[in-house]
């Protein structure tokens, strides 16, 4: 199976996701539905990704715009800009995949959309002060 996040650099949290079992640009669309219901009204952030093709499509970066999202794509081999991504792919891997099979696709998914809320809601990160990413983002709310 295969995620596609859209992780929030500021809080850290996972926005929106989908899991496919391919990287295809009906992935990117269901992704973008999950995001578009979870903007707040009024917002305008900032899209940042890789140059993969599904990103440069016409349909994908016309939705961005029509939502009032900027995109921004990384320069050709430029990995730094993706850090925070590669480094939640990273845990996912160390935490979540590593050591494990799925009898079946439907298993698999079930799983890391817990993964998924356990990551948003209970897993505490260093990085926002030993606060989880949901406590994170209330407290910026509140302030």
């Amino acid at each position: 199976g295969l995620l596609a996040p859209v992780l929030d650099f500021c809080t850290k949290e996972i926005v929106a996701s989908d899991i496919s079992t391919s990287p295809d640009l009906a992935q990117q669309h269901r992704m973008l539905d999950r995001l578009l219901e979870a903007l707040p009204d009024g917002a305008a952030p900032t899209m940042h990704s890789d140059m993969g093709w599904q990103y440069q499509h016409e349909s994908y970066a016309s939705r961005l715009e029509g939502a009032g999202i900027t995109q921004s794509m990384s320069r050709k081999g430029n990995c730094i800009d993706n850090a925070a991504t590669e480094q939640l792919f990273g845990h996912v891997k160390d935490e979540f995949y590593r050591g494990r099979e799925w009898g079946s696709f439907g298993d698999f998914k079930r799983d890391l959309e817990e993964y998924i809320d356990h990551w948003n809601t209970r897993r505490r990160q260093v990085r926002l002060k030993g606060l989880t990413p949901e406590e994170f983002r209330n407290r910026a709310l509140a302030a």
